[in-house]
């Protein structure tokens, strides 16, 4: 999951509609989850407290304080777990040739159910109790949800990360897209301009990538529909789920923890499908102590990453939240062309050059 970040954000953001609600695709602002802020959210469980952070929000909104933090703290936590993510899974998936992209998935989500329900457990946070309605709700934006993060587990085996974060600027086109015919959100001719400049850069790239490899941009393009599918989704979902809560609402760690924990039967089902459990069990990569710390550790930023992006988008928009990568794009394309010694021909450098500023002004133009 990559993302497209701009600092800047933080002023566009009162133009923004912060959730989309029903269906026929009118835009509807709702005060609630404006109101209040990821805190609030996470710490409702005592009444005490709530009302005191209730209290102290007030004051800030009073001062607009709130609403300039929350897209610039959201957005640089989504960016930083974003990018460890992507380092760490192109070294399990390609440093130490693991082949089981669906097993690396179930393991990333189930330490991430296991770390969230802990938490609940221990009351550090509020969890809502899971019901059928609930569940039933929830599982077509889990099954997106899936495809998104394995999707981008082969793609990133096979693309180098540069490529892929080029590649991923294919998802802005199709989330703004998205927008347009959903939600009637028009956007302006700086930014269909911008969309342009990505989808040249995108083609070039792969025309003069020296390391092209079919399978793996099918991968990322079948990536790039369904991360766009997922931000879209998530918002309408978001909006239906909470009227099967006891509180009227859901915050953002029962919704990590229902993307995580619901994922596990249907990834046990590909893991079985797909035979990955016969490699699971005769890889030698397994017996490696540091395998499993990145491994772990790659897991911790799933949780981060589930986390964050979903206080981000709670924060601004679908098309905000695919844009996040649009300055995090260039230190982690330039890392993983170094680190990885990924062989390159000046003019592939030249068209990622140039697909990393269509995402800066794809930004500038999205938020000006």
């Amino acid at each position: 999951m990559s993302s497209d970040f701009k600092l800047d954000a933080v002023k566009g953001h009162d133009s923004e509609d912060p959730e989309v609600g029903s269906l026929n695709g009118v835009h509807t602002i709702l005060p609630e989850r404006r109101a209040t802020t990821l805190s609030d959210r996470l710490f409702r469980g005592s009444r005490a407290g709530h009302g005191e952070i209730v209290s102290i929000l007030n004051e800030k909104r009073g001062h607009g304080s709130a609403k300039k933090s929350g897209p610039l703290l959201s957005g640089t936590a989504y960016c930083i777990s974003s990018c460890s993510m992507i380092l760490l899974n192109k070294v399990v998936l390609s440093s130490y040739n693991f082949n089981a992209g669906v097993s690396l998935m179930f393991y990333q989500n189930l330490i991430s159910s296991v770390i969230v329900v802990l938490l609940g457990f221990s009351g550090v946070v509020t969890l809502e109790k899971l019901n059928w309605k609930l569940v039933r709700v929830w599982i077509p934006v889990n099954i997106i949800f899936i495809g998104m993060l394995v999707s981008g587990m082969y793609s990133l085996k096979y693309v180098n990360i540069a490529m892929v974060t080029i590649l991923k600027n294919v998802t802005n086109i199709l989330t703004a897209i998205g927008e347009l015919y959903l939600f009637r959100k028009h956007q302006s001719q700086k930014v269909w301009t911008a969309m342009f400049f990505m989808i040249i850069s995108a083609i070039s790239s792969g025309i003069t990538d020296i390391s092209f490899d079919t399978l793996g941009y099918a991968w990322q393009i079948s990536n790039c529909i369904l991360t766009a599918s997922y931000s879209l989704t998530l918002r309408r979902v978001m909006d239906e789920a909470k009227k099967y809560t006891r509180s009227g609402s859901l915050n953002e760690v029962s919704m990590v923890l229902l993307n995580n924990l619901l994922s596990l039967p249907f990834a046990a089902f590909l893991i079985i499908m797909f035979d990955e459990w016969e490699y699971i069990i005769s890889v030698d990569v397994i017996k490696l102590p540091m395998f499993w710390v990145i491994a772990t550790a790659s897991g911790l930023l799933g949780l981060a990453i589930s986390f964050t992006s979903m206080w981000f988008l709670h924060q601004t928009g679908p098309t905000t939240y695919s844009l996040v990568g649009s300055l995090n794009k260039i230190p982690i394309s330039l890392a993983g062309l170094v680190l990885f010694k990924v062989p390159l021909s000046l003019p592939n450098l030249f068209s990622i050059l140039f697909g990393l500023f269509a995402g800066i002004f794809f930004a500038k133009a999205k938020m000006s």
